[in-house]
């Protein structure tokens, strides 16, 4: 080889060019991706924000040496609140240290009311990661925040589009619920008019006081599998006349009892001490068993049409798939219209095909052309609610599992909303108002518990609004729309093969959003891979025991076939001397969430983790958000309420 740096001969002596090429000059050393943005590897998505690179315009922080972090053992144990200064902010370094980091919301600043001089600056925010843009380390961002207006019109649309996001959420359990309880299409448009009434009302209480986060509550499917076992209950199958009237006052008494309790579990501090055991690793096999529990009902009854149940799959998973980038008019209309294009979509394609002969669909639209123009929902419409402890224990322990699931939407909402994590007074304050929501759906009648939707953490990602006042607008446009008949009617006219189609979607959707949950844990544990994996596992087959308990192949049952799992009162395998002993325990052991549930918890608390390794929750102290004048605004109740309740802490900050 050539000293001078030309290119090397070829081994078979071939001549090289003359005059030797000079040497090529040295490149500059292409940096990595990690070196030019400055990125801090980290496990879990709760740690610290991450800091770009000085050439990004931002000054970066001096990090403090750490030691390697052991994902077995648990790197030391941090900060118990989000609001504590982070360690560089002492006053033995305060000289030293470089100017703040620019907040990545200047609109915010003007309303945080600033800090005295020499306070110090509290910990940053964590971030959740943009779910749709490319960049795998761009902070999530809103377009609106939390305490946003932005204007009439603005906010009618965006709040409008928030709620077609989450369509499918709100007007789906109905049209699945009333046909089991024997319910004639007009009953099933009463139910989804009651339906959008306590939606709205439930939301308006929320955002008021609540957990004051924009977050829509509405029928949750925590609540369809209980319901369901309850609807085929032994003493209901040999009903023939009034059947639905009757399966709903029981179902009221239950709700009722079952929201009283959890009125008990907020406003009484229960919650407060309850969140120490709820972290990422409960939530997230918790809530993927609400969606995997309802596998039997999906495709079973998808195949009933199966030619128009594949078209609507179909088209919601292209939507809100392949086209999810795709934007119209800056916005990207696929993904956050998936279910509501699809239903149309399909919807037409059946008409036209039912009008011209090719199906001979059943006839939906009795109910439209019936029903009234103005309708109005009150209390006790079905008549004097039926109470039930067997019954009422069983929805107790739903809205314990309902409640575990609005603390994952709690916590990663504040976190898109940037605002801080509510504190444990403001989760209790929450669920207590969720309590309340649910014995008003008890006494309206909507057939299942009122909750916080799970699919709201998703909405508020794509459609970047989270302006509670978007939020309240639509809960009164719901409100309105129930004292419109026709509207209900027009939703109860859906077919159910199309209904099914989208639950398909629905509840794989929820049980994804469900597993979302361990980004806040160390994912490669192996300690969480194992307490998910058991979880998961066992949600499945212990139920798939009790459902098929003493039922015999040949045996010819009255219940749909889809419908069987939740007949297990009548046959399971638990018999002690107590019938409603045996159906407590029988209906419990076979909802999928309440295994998955008991086994996360139990192992997530017994077996040792480290504290970043389990992902655990961090909450705000109530003493340090009182400092803090943004945090003030964000939870504080309105119209200065909460100075009257403030000696009570489990409902304050």
């Amino acid at each position: 080889m050539s000293s001078s740096g030309a290119l090397p001969q070829d081994r078979r002596g071939r001549p090289g060019p003359w005059p030797p090429a000079p040497p090529p000059p040295p490149q500059p050393q292409h940096l990595s991706w990690a070196k030019r943005t400055g990125f801090q590897s980290r496990v879990s998505g709760e740690s610290s924000v991450t800091f770009s690179a000085p050439n990004s315009g931002q000054v970066p922080l001096s990090r403090p040496s750490e030691a390697p972090s052991d994902l077995e053992s648990g790197p030391a144990a941090r900060p118990s609140s989000a609001l504590t200064p982070p360690p560089a902010a002492t006053a033995a370094n305060a000289d030293q240290q470089p100017p703040p980091l620019p907040s990545a919301r200047t609109r915010r600043k003007d309303s945080d009311g600033g800090r005295p001089n020499g306070q110090a600056a509290a910990a940053p925010l964590p971030q959740l990661l943009e779910e749709e843009d490319d960049a795998p380390e761009r902070p999530a961002h809103v377009k609106y925040e939390l305490r946003d207006s932005p204007g009439v019109f603005p906010i009618g649309v965006y709040g409008f589009q928030h709620y077609i996001s989450m369509l499918g959420s709100i007007i789906l359990i109905p049209l699945v619920m009333v046909p089991a309880m024997g319910g004639s299409p007009d009953d099933m448009a009463a139910v989804v008019s009651t339906v959008l009434l306590v939606s709205g009302m439930a939301t308006l209480l929320h955002t008021f006081c609540g957990t004051r986060l924009p977050l829509v509550q509405g029928p949750s499917f925590v609540y369809l599998a209980p319901t369901l076992a309850i609807i085929n209950s032994p003493e209901f199958l040999g009903f023939n006349d009034n059947n639905f009237k009757h399966i709903m006052k029981h179902l009221q008494g239950a709700i009722i009892i079952g929201g009283a309790f959890q009125v008990l579990l907020g406003y009484t501090g229960l919650m407060s001490l309850f969140l120490r055991l709820i972290n990422p690793v409960v939530v997230s096999p918790t809530v993927a068993a609400v969606g995997l529990s309802f596998f039997s009902y999906g495709f079973t009854k998808l195949g009933s049409c199966i030619e128009m149940g594949i078209l609507q799959l179909l088209m919601v998973v292209m939507f809100a798939l392949y086209l999810r980038k795709i934007k119209l008019f800056g916005y990207r209309v696929f993904i956050i219209y998936a279910v509501p294009l699809a239903l149309g979509i399909t919807w037409a394609v059946a008409f036209v095909l039912t009008s011209t002969g090719v199906y001979g669909y059943k006839d939906t639209s009795h109910a439209l052309r019936s029903s009234p123009w103005l309708r109005f929902p009150y209390p006790f419409q079905w008549g004097t609610p039926i109470f039930s402890w067997k019954m009422g224990l069983v929805m107790c322990v739903a809205s314990v599992i309902a409640s575990v699931d609005s603390v994952g939407s709690y916590h990663a909402s504040s976190l898109f909303v940037a605002t801080r994590p509510p504190t444990a007074g403001v989760v209790s304050r929450g669920i207590g108002v969720e309590g309340v929501s649910t014995v008003l759906a008890g006494l309206w009648g909507t057939g299942v518990g009122s909750a916080t939707i799970t699919e709201n953490v998703h909405t508020i990602a794509v459609t970047k609004m989270g302006s509670r006042r978007a939020v309240g607008f639509g809960a009164i446009v719901l409100i309105l729309l129930s004292f419109v008949g026709k509207v209900g009617a027009f939703i109860a006219s859906i077919p159910d093969v199309l209904v099914s189609a989208l639950l398909c979607f629905m509840w794989a959707m929820l049980c994804a959003l469900g597993l979302s949950n361990l980004r806040y844990s160390a994912k490669g544990s192996s300690r969480n891979s194992i307490v998910v994996g058991l979880a998961l596992f066992f949600s499945l087959s212990v139920p798939s025991y009790f459902q098929q308990y003493g039922i015999h192949p040949n045996t010819n049952s009255a219940v749909l076939i889809y419908f069987q799992p939740y007949n297990v009162a009548s046959h399971g395998p638990i018999h002690t001397g107590s019938g409603g002993v045996n159906y407590v325990l029988n209906t419990l052991l076979s909802l999928n969430m309440v295994i998955a549930f008991l086994i996360a918890l139990v192992l997530d608390n017994t077996v040792p983790g480290g504290r970043q390794e389990r992902g655990l929750y961090v909450w705000s102290e109530a003493e340090a958000a009182r400092r803090e004048p943004a945090v003030m605004k964000d939870y504080e109740l309105p119209f200065k309420i909460g100075r009257a309740f403030r000696w009570v802490k489990c409902i304050g900050l």
